[in-house]
C-alpha cells in the first residue's frame, strides 16, 4: 500500500468542491462544529484583511513578537513552494506527519460533501492551533473577509485592514466601496480595528461598518502615524512614539505595512513589547518573494555574472504601482521584466505602471496552473501599454535570452504569487 503524503491528501481535498472559490461560512462552520469548534479555543488572535500588504504586515508582527520572546501561530495563503508554509505552529512550520494526521481527521469529520480546499484546510489550521500552546495567533484572510473561512473567529484581540484596492472583482464587487464592504466584514463589536491608509471611498465604508458594529477605530493618519525619518522611520501612536530602523523588506510601501503591524501590536492587551523588540523584529522579517534579491541557484547561474535577479509576487494594478515606485530608483542599469500571471488578473493594469521603466517584457505561462494566463495574452497586454514583449517557454529560457543583451542589467520576475512559488522551486 502506498504511504499517504500530505500532497496526496491535499490533491484529494481539492476535488471536494467543483469551484476553487465559493465564498460562504456555512460549510466551514459545520465542519468546525464536528471537530469541536477549535476556533473557539485559540490564543488571542490578530485577524488581517485587505488587498495589499496582508502578508507583509503579518510577517512583521510575527518577527516583532518573536523578538520579544512570544510563541506565535501564523496562518497565511497562498503558499509559495510547499503547503506547510501556510501553518506555522509556535514559530515552526507544521511537520509532515502532523499535517497528514490533521488533514485526515478533517476529511473523516467532513465526509465527501462539497467544501472548498481553503475551507477544509483552514479548519485543519484551527485544529492545529487549538492543540499546540502559543501566546498569540495571526490569521491572514484568504479572500475578502465577510465570507472568508477565517471569519469564524468570534472575538479577535485586534482586527486589521491593510490598504484596499481593486482585485478579485469577480468575487468581491467591481468598485472600491464594494470591496471595502467585504473587507470590513471582519470587524467585530468592541474589537479595535487598526486601519492602514485607505482610498477615501474605502475609508468611508470601513468607518461606517465600524460604527454599525461598535468597533473602535485606530486609523493611519489619525490615531497613529508611521513615516520615513532621517534615521529610518518613526512610529507615533497613542502610547508609543519610537524611532525605528527601516523594515528589512524593500520599498516605501513596507513602511505602511510596518506601521500597520506596529499599530496592531500597540493595541494588544496583555503583551509586553518595547522599542528594542520591535526594532529587532523589523530587521529580521522573513517574507520571500516580496522584492527578494535572488543570490544563488540555477536562475542566477544562467544570468551574466554582473546581473541582478529580483522576485516579487505582486499581481494587481496597485501592486504594479508599488513596484513602479521602487524600480523608478533603479537607474544604474537597464531593467527587463519576466512576467507570469493568472487569468483572473488585470494584466495590462499590472504592467502599465512598469512599462516606462523597463526595456522589454518576456511573458511566461505559469507551469502547472490550470488558470494561468497564456504567455501570448500577457505579451499582448504588455504591447497594449507600450512595452516591447516576447514569450519564452520557461523562466530559465527567459533569463538566458535576456542575458544575451550583454553589459549589466537587472531582471524583475513578477506577476503572481503562484508564479513566484514556481520560480523559488525552480531556483532551489
Amino acid at each position: 500500500m502506498t504511504a499517504q503524503t500530505s500532497d496526496r491528501i491535499l490533491e484529494r481535498l481539492g476535488r471536494l468542491h467543483p469551484k476553487l472559490i465559493d465564498l460562504s461560512l456555512g460549510r466551514v462552520e459545520r465542519l468546525l462544529a464536528a471537530l469541536g469548534n477549535p476556533q473557539d479555543r485559540l490564543p488571542p488572535v490578530v485577524h488581517v484583511a485587505g488587498t495589499k500588504g496582508k502578508g507583509s504586515t503579518l510577517a512583521t508582527m510575527r518577527a516583532c513578537l518573536e523578538a520579544a520572546g512570544y510563541r506565535v501561530h501564523a496562518y497565511i495563503s497562498p503558499h509559495l513552494v510547499r503547503f506547510h508554509e501556510r501553518i506555522r505552529l509556535a514559530g515552526r512550520l507544521i511537520e509532515e506527519d502532523a499535517l497528514i494526521a490533521l488533514l485526515e481527521e478533517c476529511e473523516r469529520a467532513h465526509g465527501d460533501a462539497p467544501i472548498t480546499f481553503f475551507e477544509i484546510t483552514t479548519a485543519a489550521a484551527f485544529l492545529a492551533f487549538a492543540r499546540t500552546p502559543a501566546d498569540i495567533a495571526l490569521l491572514e484572510v484568504g479572500l475578502g473577509g465577510r465570507l472568508d473561512a477565517t471569519n469564524v473567529v468570534r472575538r479577535p484581540a485586534v482586527s486589521a485592514i491593510t490598504p484596499i484596492s481593486l482585485d478579485h472583482q469577480a468575487f468581491l464587487g467591481d468598485t472600491i466601496a464594494a470591496i471595502a464592504g467585504e473587507k470590513a466584514g471582519i470587524l467585530k463589536p468592541a474589537v479595535t480595528a487598526v486601519i492602514a491608509p485607505q482610498p477615501r471611498e474605502a475609508a468611508a465604508v470601513v468607518e461606517a461598518r465600524a460604527a454599525a458594529v461598535g468597533a473602535p477605530l485606530f486609523r493611519a493618519g489619525r490615531e497613529w502615524r508611521c513615516y520615513r525619518s532621517d534615521g529610518g522611520m518613526r512610529y507615533a501612536g497613542e502610547r508609543w512614539d519610537f524611532e525605528l530602523p527601516l523594515p528589512a523588506l524593500i520599498g516605501g510601501h513596507q513602511i505602511i505595512n510596518a506601521g500597520t503591524a506596529i499599530a496592531c501590536l500597540e493595541r494588544l492587551v496583555g503583551f509586553s513589547l518595547g522599542r528594542e523588540a520591535i526594532a529587532s523584529g523589523l530587521q529580521r522579517i522573513d517574507w520571500p518573494a516580496r522584492l527578494q534579491l535572488l543570490r544563488r541557484g540555477p536562475l542566477v547561474d544562467a544570468a551574466p555574472a554582473d546581473w541582478e535577479l529580483w522576485l516579487d509576487g505582486g499581481h494587481n494594478p496597485a501592486a504594479g504601482e508599488v513596484l513602479a515606485d521602487v524600480v523608478a530608483g533603479w537607474r544604474d542599469r537597464p531593467l527587463y521584466l519576466v512576467v507570469g500571471m493568472m487569468n483572473t488578473k488585470d494584466a495590462a493594469g499590472f504592467i502599465a505602471p512598469l512599462a516606462r521603466h523597463a526595456q522589454s517584457l518576456t511573458a511566461v505561462t505559469i507551469p502547472g496552473q490550470k488558470n494561468a494566463l497564456p504567455a501570448e495574452a500577457i505579451a499582448g497586454a504588455a504591447a497594449s501599454v507600450g512595452i516591447p514583449a516576447s514569450t519564452a517557454a520557461s523562466v530559465l529560457a527567459a533569463v538566458e535570452e535576456i542575458g544575451r543583451h550583454g553589459g549589466s542589467g537587472r531582471v524583475l520576475i513578477c506577476g503572481s504569487l503562484y508564479f513566484a512559488g514556481k520560480v523559488l522551486a525552480e531556483n532551489s
